[in-house]
């Protein structure tokens, strides 16, 4: 669950300090937390009949799955400006990952996957600063914008939630120098090859969230979410900013719902829209990623917290609830304590399955200064340490989404038989 805070201090939301199991994150996370315990060293990994792999979006087996959009006319090499001026179609993302198919006996690359939920530039800079963090060590991350933080609070009754009434969001509207400072670094995040997904809109969760939502409900958040992005001039009334160098319909193929709510029916919903993969799941062990409902799941993971005693969720949230018990503003006696811990965890994730199994690693966080910041001083120091390692990449979903499309069928299959922390003969894998 979320509380409302002050736009002008640049914040997006807040847990409430000091209640336990308030969000669906930290349910998921106590089930999981149940299960990890009858589960001796992730052995015998179950996974779900829907999960069965495909070759590519197209049908062909290793062509490097583009989506639908993929059928559409080549660039002619203009820019086409779209709609009122607030988006551009400037061709082929420049800088993307070019997937290729496996070799036979090849050890996978270990693909590392960095998102981040909201995608608002506020007060704190923490979109900025993870923009260039992402160039400086050559990585590309996900940010997942949510529609309304290019919505003036003026023009709020725009907005139609799904079950709430209108202009209603679990979250605060984004000041009109915020909507301009975000719209720059959504320009230049996309420049530098990252990927901008959705976050959708309310950021609503519990009663009447995303998983109380109908499929039409979502789709009408969905086409809510596209209304908002690509009408951002119309709606602000701003003329001095150019137009966003990407077309939205075709730069959109996944998102995250809010607090991991309401994935059965939104993965029915996005069908119509050809996105590409989800990354709404309450959560997973570290295994190779599966598709369901004909769309890649890319989940949560659970990771070794304080050494190994449990496994909890990849995400900035799951250690707050886990460290100060929801509270935002802990024991700042334990701040460098907890920070190390949470370092130490993702580390552990990541080098489980780095000398393991090279499942990707997926890690979600918020722009949020919970606990003194130390969640993000922890991304710090794990974006330096893995990124900069040999045979490792870190990349958008999307492109994660394309190189998994380009492999077999059979040897995805394998890989996912893989536990976590087993490193096989790959040429028994890969073949």
């Amino acid at each position: 669950m979320t509380s409302r805070t002050s736009p002008q201090r640049g914040r997006r939301r807040k847990a409430r300090a000091g209640r336990r199991a308030t969000r669906p994150e930290v349910l998921t996370l106590a089930a999981l937390l149940v299960l990890a315990t009858v589960v001796a060293a992730f052995l015998s990994l179950a996974r779900p009949d829907s999960a069965t792999p495909t070759a590519s979006a197209g049908g062909r087996d290793g062509a490097a799955g583009k989506g639908p959009r993929a059928s559409e006319e080549p660039w002619d090499g203009r820019t086409k400006v779209l709609g009122d001026g607030s988006t551009s179609y400037t061709g082929p993302q420049k800088g993307a990952l070019k997937p290729w198919r496996l070799k036979p006996g090849e050890k996978p690359p270990q693909f590392v996957v960095f998102s981040w939920d909201g995608a608002l530039e506020s007060d704190d800079h923490l979109f900025s600063h993870y923009r260039e963090l992402a160039k400086e060590y050559h990585a590309h991350m996900t940010f997942f914008l949510t529609g309304i933080y290019l919505l003036p609070k003026s023009k709020k009754d725009l907005y139609h939630p799904p079950q709430h009434p209108v202009g209603s969001a679990a979250i605060s509207y984004p000041t009109d120098e915020h909507i301009r400072t975000t719209l720059e670094q959504l320009r230049l995040a996309y420049e530098q090859g990252n990927e901008i997904g959705t976050h959708f809109n309310g950021h609503f969760c519990g009663a009447k969230g995303g998983g109380d939502w109908s499929v039409a409900e979502w789709k009408s958040e969905i086409d809510q979410f596209y209304s908002f992005v690509e009408k951002w001039k119309t709606n602000t009334g701003y003329r001095d900013i150019p137009a966003l160098p990407f077309d939205f319909k075709r730069e959109v193929v996944g998102g995250r719902a809010p607090c991991l709510e309401g994935q059965p029916n939104l993965l029915k919903a996005i069908k119509s829209y050809g996105w590409r993969y989800d990354a709404s799941s309450p959560g997973d062990f570290q295994i190779w990623p599966a598709k369901k409902n004909g769309v890649w799941d890319f989940p949560l993971q659970m990771l070794p917290y304080e050494n190994g005693k449990y496994q909890g969720l990849s995400m900035d949230f799951n250690f707050l609830y886990n460290q100060s018990n929801g509270d935002t503003h802990g024991d700042p006696a334990k701040y460098a304590q907890w920070e190390q811990q949470t370092v130490d965890s993702y580390m552990a994730g990541f080098n489980r399955v780095y000398y393991g199994s090279r499942a990707p690693l997926f890690i979600g966080n918020h722009f949020e200064d919970w606990n003194g910041g130390i969640y993000m001083k922890a991304i710090d120091q794990v974006v330096k340490n893995v990124c900069t390692k040999k045979g490792v990449k870190c990349v958008s979903f999307k492109e994660l989404a394309d190189w998994l499309d380009a492999q077999k069928p059979s040897v995805l299959e394998r890989l996912r038989s893989l536990d976590p922390a087993q490193s096989p003969d790959w040429s028994t894998v890969v073949r």
